[in-house]
């Protein structure tokens, strides 16, 4: 399938990227400027704005119930953007269509991003709020059963770092990791995986730029060889929770993805591949309103909820 009319439609009218080094200042602005008012997005039985008390600190999380009940699952969620970019606010929009299609309850996080927070600031924020999550189940009105752990992009990084850290821990109550067109490799040796070539040009995010969006992480002391930033490096996979790995057709980082899920099933982890058609990267974020796109969180209700 050549790539989706709707997106090459809006890939055409996208503006050039200004010259220049990148402004993570600017670049959060201008996202933030694109997020609708409350009052147009998805309504839930609740939407609410917290803190988690973590190791790590304090962690502003946002709050999604999805209807009124005795008891929900969790989703604890991790936003992309190159580890500098993304927001509670501009990720809003997924974790709402989450909760509402997984019938889960969803904690947002809003972690500290690059080049302000050093590795592996963003990282321990995440994992705490997982910790935190559990340890005040009650509060949460957690059923005790379901505590997943989902992200795009770069929070799907996060969310194979944490499941392996939680592994590491002893900590087994994760249930589930979704993962959403992650990136896996931060090696960015575009002789690696046939898709840096195959999706290099035309297709929005584009294989020149993976250096540059992620040198702010880093350059803050993340190291590409350390498996907690390219995940796909841990030697030993076995142990760690079932898995979802969704990725896109057209999308430079789809083989690493596609990859990560073959040797977990190769280690014996319960883990599905899922590749939609005539995507590029970050198409739950931005194309999640086309029908074949929206069904990304259709298929993570139905991961969530077929154990």
């Amino acid at each position: 399938m050549t790539l989706h009319p709707e997106i090459a439609k809006a890939l055409a009218h996208l503006p050039a990227p200004p010259p220049g080094s990148l402004d993570p200042v600017a670049m959060r602005a201008g996202e933030e400027a694109q997020v609708p008012p409350v009052e147009q997005r998805l309504p839930l039985h609740a939407v609410e704005d917290t803190t988690a008390q973590t190791p790590a600190g304090e962690v502003p999380v946002r709050i999604y119930t999805p209807v009124e009940a005795d008891s929900y699952g969790l989703l604890v969620y991790f936003h992309g953007g190159a580890f500098f970019l993304g927001s509670l606010e501009t990720h809003d929009h997924v974790a709402r269509s989450l909760a509402k299609e997984t019938g889960k309850k969803v904690v947002s996080v809003g972690f500290r991003r690059a080049p302000e927070a050093a590795f592996p600031a963003g990282l321990q924020d995440c994992y705490g709020v997982v910790r935190w999550a559990q340890e005040f189940g009650d509060d949460l009105r957690w059923d005790g059963r379901t505590l997943a752990v989902a992200g795009d992009s770069s929070g799907g990084t996060f969310v194979a770092a944490v499941a392996a850290m939680a592994h590491d821990d002893g900590f087994d109550r994760i249930t589930h990791q979704v993962l959403f067109y992650p990136s896996l490799d931060l090696d960015f040796d575009v002789d690696r995986y046939a898709s840096l070539r195959e999706n290099a040009e035309g297709y929005g995010l584009e294989t020149a730029g993976l250096k540059p969006f992620n040198a702010f992480y880093l350059d803050s002391g993340a190291d590409p060889a350390d498996p907690l930033v390219s995940p796909i490096k841990r030697a030993d996979l076995t142990g760690l929770p079932p898995a979802l790995i969704i990725t896109g057709q057209y999308d430079p980082m789809r083989d690493e993805g596609e990859l990560y899920g073959r040797r977990l099933q190769e280690a014996g982890v319960d883990a599905t591949v899922s590749r939609y058609a005539g995507a590029g990267h970050g198409f739950v974020q931005h194309f999640s309103w086309i029908p074949e796109y929206y069904r990304a969180f259709q298929e993570t209700a139905a991961f969530l909820n077929r154990r």
